[in-house]
């Protein structure tokens, strides 16, 4: 998908969320990467939507079932083009509005686990490889998204990404 192409309402939902997220381009791979060899393996960063069909979501929660469909789904996660990146992870602002209001408003600093952590559990579970994407996480505001709705978002030193949900 082209970064910033307008992304269509999926099939099979009434409740699409947005969530925007600091993503990760991998240059090299591994398994079992140390916490501190992991941002070794970084070409770049990203500026990321992850969209959900919250509804199908819970309804496979509710039944104890996979929600792999309510996150998996063409044009799911649009992201910005890749910025080549060395050094430190980004560690400032990470916003998104719909239509022009705030939704999301945060900074990556504050994340949970920061980007080396969630690089080293991922090699973990997953052998990573050249050419990976990682979705980081989203801060708080997450939220609805309708046909006819502007998404805009924004990290700090990274990009920013904006489409419209057809």
């Amino acid at each position: 998908m082209t970064p910033g192409a307008d992304v269509a309402f999926p099939s099979v939902t009434a409740d699409l969320h947005h969530e925007i997220e600091l993503v990760v381009a991998l240059g090299a791979g591994g398994a079992d990467v140390p916490v501190e060899q992991a941002l070794d393996l970084v070409f770049g960063y990203a500026v990321g939507f992850d969209l959900t069909r919250r509804d199908l979501q819970a309804a496979a929660k509710d039944k104890g079932h996979p929600w792999d469909a309510s996150k998996g789904f063409d044009q799911s996660a649009p992201i910005s083009a890749i910025r080549r990146w060395s050094g430190p992870a980004p560690q400032g602002r990470i916003s998104a509005t719909v239509n022009g209001q705030s939704r999301q408003d945060a900074v990556v600093s504050d994340m949970i686990w920061n980007v080396a952590e969630i690089i080293a559990q991922a090699s973990r579970l997953w052998r990573l490889a050249p050419g990976d994407l990682i979705f980081t996480g989203t801060p708080e505001g997450v939220g609805p998204i309708a046909r006819g709705d502007r998404v805009e978002g924004a990290v700090d030193g990274v990009g920013e990404l904006s489409f419209q949900v057809l």
